[in-house]
C-alpha cells in the first residue's frame, strides 16, 4: 500500500535497456516486467521502479541524485559489477555509519552501495 507523501517509485534513464536488465540481473538479482521495447519495471527491491529508454544517463557531477543499494557485503558486489561490466567510480571509503563506493552501470549511471 503506498504511503501518503512517501517517495514510492523511480524512473530511471538508461541507454541499453536490454544490457541494464542484463547487468542488474547477473549483480543484484533483480527481476524485471517489461511493458513494451523501452520500459520494464524492477520489483521488490526495496522500491519499486522502471528503466527507460534514453539517450542521456546520469552522474552526480550533473547534479543528478544519488541511488545507494545496500550489501551486507561490499567486496562480493563490487566483484559483480566489475565482471558485468560495470565501473568503480570511488573506491570503498567510510562515512558515519558505514562505508561505500560509487559505481558504474554499463550505461554509465553512477550509483553507490553501502554496508555498515
Amino acid at each position: 500500500m503506498s504511503q501518503h507523501h512517501k517517495i514510492n517509485y523511480l524512473e530511471i534513464p538508461v541507454k541499453d535497456l536490454v544490457k541494464t536488465k542484463t547487468f542488474f540481473t547477473e549483480v543484484f538479482g533483480w527481476h524485471f516486467k517489461d511493458y513494451g521495447p523501452e520500459y520494464s519495471c524492477f520489483l521488490d527491491v526495496g522500491i519499486d521502479g522502471g528503466f527507460y529508454q534514453a539517450e542521456q544517463g546520469f552522474n552526480l557531477k550533473s547534479g543528478c541524485p544519488l541511488i545507494v543499494l545496500y550489501s551486507q557485503c561490499l567486496e562480493t558486489s563490487e566483484r559483480k559489477i566489475l565482471a558485468a561490466g560495470g565501473a568503480i567510480l570511488k573506491p570503498v571509503f567510510s562515512f558515519p555509519g558505514g562505508k561505500r563506493f560509487h559505481f558504474a552501470d554499463i550505461n554509465g549511471n553512477e550509483y553507490a552501495v553501502w554496508s555498515e
